[in-house]
């Protein structure tokens, strides 16, 4: 069976930098990756189809032949290809330092390699608070799943009375060394998953895990003026490393009830404030809330609707500015409703007063007529 085009198989154009190569392989690679498709063959066969590709074409030397010969130009058993030879030693640097960067773990040839060390994952936590909360700061506690060592086997994972064996497989390592052809690649134990170790007998407590899941309670302090995304890490109380690995951290993702007053924007508020129709055109003193109590300003006569007062640091002192945003208030003139008879007389009354005198008492209908008479014409 023909082999197909190196540059087919990662998925990049024939004048791709080395840059795009690499990341196109890395992309592959932790797709196809044996260690997250362990019962994959067709996955096993795209992961060496890749590697094989990533070989040739990030050797300037190996691609310029592979440009002007095809497969025929890089054929592997031309150039001596066991670990360590000619066609093995610029590749084994490279796929090291690419799986390194993707698994935590080396992968050059010639170096020794004990159990596994993982560092735990990092655990996030959704937390809901008010708006007076994030405004004014908070102090809190939250459960958060733990893990304790194990009383009855006291971390060891293995039946009281019995003991751990040293894996036969890797042989106490935690890695395996895979060989095909000049590829040689150091990969997790499939039969310790990295320990080192095998447990003939269990602890019935925790299974073999050496370890029991359990809540604890922390205690979280929400700084004032933090914002709805805003994250809070707690270090170390993620999941624990394996293998003796560093634990993950924790981290409080903030999340802001709507408020039924207020809109945030950034330290700034923003609210609506309705006023009557008789308040709009005569003027006066309005009162508005604050989250820190409440405060005024004066309306002009003759406010329109959709009038934007600015009450300076009435807003949120940021988190990270300092300085407190400002508070905006947009009135909104309400139109009365179920009038009775004598209102709508009275209405009409003023309508007619207003209209006789003339554009004065409605400068912006007037406008708006004059620009639809011009339009029309």
């Amino acid at each position: 069976m023909a082999k197909r085009d190196y540059y087919e198989i990662l998925g990049v154009a024939k004048n791709a930098s080395d840059d795009e190569i690499k990341k196109a392989y890395r992309k592959l690679a932790m797709k196809y990756h044996p260690d997250r498709n362990p019962d994959s063959k067709g996955a096993e066969d795209k992961f060496k189809e890749a590697k094989e590709a990533y070989e040739m074409l990030s050797d300037a030397s190996k691609r310029e032949a592979y440009d002007r010969y095809g497969h025929a130009g890089v054929d592997p058993n031309m150039g001596g290809g066991g670990p360590g030879g000619p066609g093995f030693g610029g590749f084994g640097d490279a796929f090291g330092d690419i799986f390194g960067d993707i698994f935590g773990q080396g992968a050059r040839g010639g170096r020794s390699a004990g159990p596994q060390v993982y560092r735990g994952a990092d655990l996030r936590y959704n937390l809901e608070i008010t708006l007076e909360q994030a405004a004014h700061g908070y102090d809190t506690t939250i459960r958060v799943p733990s893990w304790d060592e194990c009383e009855t086997c006291h971390g060891s994972g293995a039946k009281p009375g019995t003991s751990p064996t040293s894996c036969t497989t890797c042989g106490g390592q935690g890695q395996v060394r895979m060989q095909q052809g000049f590829f040689s690649i150091q990969q997790t134990c499939p039969k310790c998953h990295g320990t080192g170790k095998i447990i003939p007998t269990p602890c019935s407590t925790c299974s073999g895990a050496g370890r029991i899941k359990r809540n604890k309670t922390l205690e979280v302090k929400i700084p004032a003026g933090i914002d709805d995304g805003m994250r809070i890490r707690s270090s170390g109380n993620g999941e624990p490393g394996m293998n003796g690995g560093p634990p993950g951290d924790l981290y409080v993702e903030i999340h802001i009830k709507a408020h039924p007053v207020f809109q945030r924007d950034g330290d700034d508020l923003h609210c609506e404030i309705p006023v009557s129709f008789a308040k709009a055109a005569l003027g006066g003193e309005v009162e508005v809330p604050t989250l820190n109590g409440k405060a005024s300003f004066t309306l002009p006569e003759g406010t329109q609707s959709g009038k934007t007062f600015r009450l300076r640091g009435k807003g949120i002192k940021g988190v990270r500015s300092g300085y407190a945003g400002d508070l905006f208030c947009h009135v909104v003139v309400e139109t009365p409703v179920k009038l009775t008879e004598r209102q709508k007389e009275l209405l009409q009354e003023f309508e007619q007063l207003t209209n006789a005198g003339g554009s004065k008492h409605s400068p912006q209908s007037k406008s708006w007529k004059d620009k639809v008479k011009e339009f029309f014409e």
